[in-house]
């Protein structure tokens, strides 16, 4: 190697390997960067050979052609580079081999050992007994190229290397920031479900729980038999919405703690009992079919029923209701149909919310069901739900 500064392409490829190896996307990628840099790297040796070629020439060809190496083995690829570098005219390899070895995960002692290595080699000539003919102003310029051309590739690898650990330090921060406002939603729900079961219990299951005494107490002191009958069917209703509320409040104050034991929720199999006291002129029709009909299914079929009979008990009473059940082979469908209501029974004007239909069409879409609701020409109203059935469910 001799005095002579760097040419200005050789400069000019330290941009180069800014633009083209800062951040390789994919493998394919970076294996026709690693393949194209080859090519300057071995017209840099060839170029600036001239005739009569010895090893050294060699040694820089070889320098140029084990860059395909560097990504997977670039301490080995550095050494590689050094004889072609010191004896021969590798420069644009052994600048690639710094970068490719400071963008590394090595440690620090190896990346400066590494430059340092680069800065010597740029620096001392070839064969050495020319420092003897340099004077102090080309050595100065000569030491002045040898660092900015050894040290700049070093750089860049170091700016590559900190903004890649940059960058994952920022995903998982917004990993972790993630992670925060899922545990305060959550924790925030906690809050609010705990809340709603304290308000159920100290004041709906209180005044429930006062019915079913007032109704128990009405049913053992009454002489006459129909108070007596409505007395029990108030005390039975009472108590079973303390049941369901008991389990409505296990559901709230578990918070995602895991699964709670429940009392046994209500299926097909519970539906005459409901419609029988409902307290509806209704009659009831089950066909299944031999269809086995999955227990949300049956839930939500059920509570369908339910919320249908308490509307018109609400606000058709005495009208005449029809509640059927069939099954074929690939839907479940619950027909609830009420007529008009009757003269002598005024609608009860009992406190809604608006809710319940609302809640069957969500319930419903949980199942890839639907639900319709719809009042008819002649006064009546009918409610629809119909919920799809896997093909496996047989009996």
């Amino acid at each position: 190697m001799t005095a002579v500064p760097p040419a200005a392409p050789q400069v000019r490829f330290v941009r180069l390997l800014q633009r083209v190896l800062w951040r390789p996307q994919s493998r394919w990628h970076q294996r026709a960067v690693d393949l194209l840099l080859v090519l300057p790297a071995g017209l840099d040796a060839a170029l600036n050979y001239p005739p009569p070629r010895d090893w050294s020439f060699w040694a820089s060809l070889a320098a140029a052609g084990v860059l395909v190496l560097r990504r997977r083995f670039p301490l080995c690829v550095l050494l590689a580079t050094m004889p072609g570098l010191y004896a021969g005219r590798a420069l644009i390899a052994a600048m690639v081999a710094v970068y490719t070895m400071t963008r590394s995960a090595r440690p620090t002692w190896q990346k400066v050992s590494a430059t340092a290595l680069v800065v010597t080699g740029l620096f001392i000539p070839w064969p050495i007994g020319e420092f003897a003919k340099m004077s102090a102003s080309d050595l100065c310029q000569q030491l002045i190229y040898a660092v900015m051309l050894g040290t700049g590739p070093a750089w860049m690898g170091l700016l590559a290397q900190t903004r890649k650990d940059l960058s994952d330090r920022v995903a998982e921060l917004a990993a972790v920031r993630d992670q925060e406002r899922a545990l305060h939603a959550a924790a925030v729900l906690a809050k609010e479900r705990a809340r709603i079961a304290r308000e159920m219990h100290d004041v709906v299951s209180h005044q429930a729980g006062l019915i079913a005494v007032q109704a128990g107490a009405l049913e053992v002191t009454t002489q006459d038999p129909r108070v007596k009958q409505v007395a029990g069917t108030l005390r039975g209703l009472a108590v079973a919405t303390l049941e369901e509320l008991r389990s409505m409040i296990l559901v709230l104050r578990a918070a995602g703690a895991g699964p709670t034991e429940l009392a046994p929720q209500p299926r097909l199999a519970d539906l005459p009992n409901l419609v029988a006291a409902s307290e509806v002129d209704a009659s009831l029709q089950i066909d299944l079919a031999g269809r086995s009909v999955p227990e949300p299914v049956e839930r939500a079929a059920y509570r369908t029923v339910q919320e249908a009979l308490t509307n018109v008990r609400k606000h058709a009473p005495g009208a005449l209701t029809s509640v059927t059940v069939a099954a074929d082979e690939d839907s479940l469908e619950v027909a609830v149909r009420n007529g008009v209501p009757t003269d002598e029974a005024p609608p009860v004007p009992l406190p809604g919310g608006r809710h319940g239909i609302v809640g069957l069409r969500e319930r419903a879409a949980l199942l890839d069901g639907t639900l319709t609701a719809q009042a008819r020409h002649d006064g009546g109203f009918d409610v629809l739900l119909r919920i799809p059935l896997p093909r496996s469910c047989t009996t």
